[in-house]
């Protein structure tokens, strides 16, 4: 079962170097991350998401080798590459993994202008040491799926950087 915490940031910078962090601690198995997007609230209120993974890009990757194998068989594979990182990107575009965007923006939408919050979704987690080392970062918990003692522990910490 994945756990889905939102934590607010005053800068899109301060959340990417969060979410660097979270990352540094993936590699030393301290926790495991499903997706950790990054939401920023433009000047105009819009809602910008940084995703981990950029699935268009992936897509379009995929697409053009596909495509370029099935157009040699056409004698074509310059074309068959063509098509398909057209088609791949458009698929990844549309594809939308971990936490859902629409939920993400939603929940966003409490931001200030400029401000950023840092969207993960935790499978396993060493509770201790990872809260320890990310109250450096502060910020404030906007949602979890956490019971309400762990969310107002986590509170506290990240209060107390």
């Amino acid at each position: 079962m994945a756990d889905l915490v939102i934590i607010a940031y005053e800068s899109e910078a301060k959340a990417e170097a969060a979410r660097q962090e979270l990352l540094k601690l993936q590699k030393e198995y301290l926790i495991e991350l499903g997706d950790a997007v990054i939401a920023v609230r433009q000047e105009d209120g819009s809602i910008k998401l940084h995703q981990l993974v950029n699935t268009t890009l992936a897509g379009a990757a995929s697409g053009g080798l596909w495509g370029g194998l099935v157009g040699l068989l056409f004698l074509n594979p310059l074309l068959g590459m063509a098509i398909g990182a057209g088609a791949g990107a458009l698929a990844g575009k549309f594809t939308d993994v971990g936490i859902n965007d629409d939920f993400i923006k939603q929940a966003s939408s409490a931001l200030g202008p400029n401000q950023a919050a840092l969207c993960v979704l935790v499978g396993k987690v060493t509770a201790d040491k990872v809260v320890a080392d990310m109250a450096q970062f502060g910020g404030t918990v906007l949602q979890t799926s956490l019971s309400t003692e762990q969310e107002e522990k986590l509170q506290a910490a990240l209060k107390g950087a």
